[in-house]
């Protein structure tokens, strides 16, 4: 059981660096392109370690958050509306950088490195408060509603991190229109929580309380 969540892990990091390797590099025309790297090295190093620890210490989280099949209709809309923003903005980032239609100054970049590696930390803490964490909108066998730690401060602070890691990925990939692109993720994840707000407040005993208690869904006094 073990060797195979292994495999699978292993299969999906590989599968990752060849595909944004690609969406980066090809329309980039230089595989010496270095935000490129740097956008590969911020993403996927701490992904690995961060497998292995959950391989160790949380192997039916690693299994869970491999879990990427929605079978809710909404959710696979949302899911292929993200394809296609990722898809657009890492291509746009290899094309800007090919034709240098616009170049962003370096303190930007390495803000962004920084704004990235904090949004990566808040997952690991999410990751760390709350084991039914999966993939897919699902309510698992004996959940419960976790009202601790980040989940005090907003309803989904794993949501609140993807935001902050999204949108600081064309910083460091130094592209402007990338990251405009990439603002169309904020209406993609406000269709996702309001979906997913209702599963939960129907099949999740004492989510409705939770939200009467905390207040904020990602952005602790706006939203």
């Amino acid at each position: 059981m073990r060797t195979g969540l292994l495999k699978d892990a292993i299969l999906k990091l590989v599968s990752g660096i060849i595909l944004i390797g690609a969406l980066l590099f090809l329309p980039a025309g230089d595989i010496h392109w270095k935000n490129g790297w740097l956008l590969m090295a911020v993403l996927f190093i701490p992904m690995f370690f961060a497998g292995i620890l959950m391989y160790i210490k949380a192997p039916d989280l690693l299994r869970s958050r491999l879990k990427a099949k929605e079978t809710q209709s909404e959710q696979k809309d949302v899911i292929r509306y993200s394809g296609v923003m990722f898809l657009a903005a890492f291509i746009l980032a290899g094309l800007n950088y090919r034709f240098q239609w616009t170049t962003l100054a370096e303190t930007i970049v390495w803000i962004g490195v920084a704004l990235f590696l904090l949004a990566y930390s808040m997952f690991g803490e999410v990751l760390r408060e709350n084991q039914y964490l999966s993939r897919v909108i699902e309510v698992q066998a004996n959940q419960t509603v976790v009202d601790t730690g980040l989940y005090g401060i907003v309803r989904h602070p794993m949501y609140s991190a993807t935001v902050m890691l999204f949108l600081s990925m064309p910083l460091i990939l130094n592209s402007l229109p990338s990251f405009v692109i990439m603002l169309a993720y904020i209406p993609i994840i406000v269709k996702r929580i309001k979906n997913e707000e209702a599963v939960l407040e129907e099949d999740l005993k004492g989510y409705a309380e939770y939200k009467d208690k905390v207040k904020y869904r990602i952005i602790p006094f706006i939203w």
